[in-house]
């Protein structure tokens, strides 16, 4: 199964360039048909974490795989 990961190390505290980055991987898995993206959060108190994850649930629903 082939995946995509996106490491967040790098711009943890540049919220525009995360933005950026989790745009363009998810357009890249989209073009792709990639179905699985691992996003590795970074350093901090979690609140990239939960930003990605609110985007991760997101997506989810507008697949049509929200909650049953």
């Amino acid at each position: 199964m082939a995946k995509i990961v996106l490491d967040l190390h790098e711009i943890y505290n540049k919220g525009f360039a995360i933005d950026a980055e989790l745009s363009q991987v998810i357009t890249e898995a989209l073009q792709k048909k990639i179905t699985l993206v691992e996003i590795i959060p970074g350093k901090g108190s979690g609140q990239l974490k939960k930003r990605v994850w609110i985007l991760g649930i997101a997506l989810n629903m507008l697949r049509g795989g929200g909650p049953k």
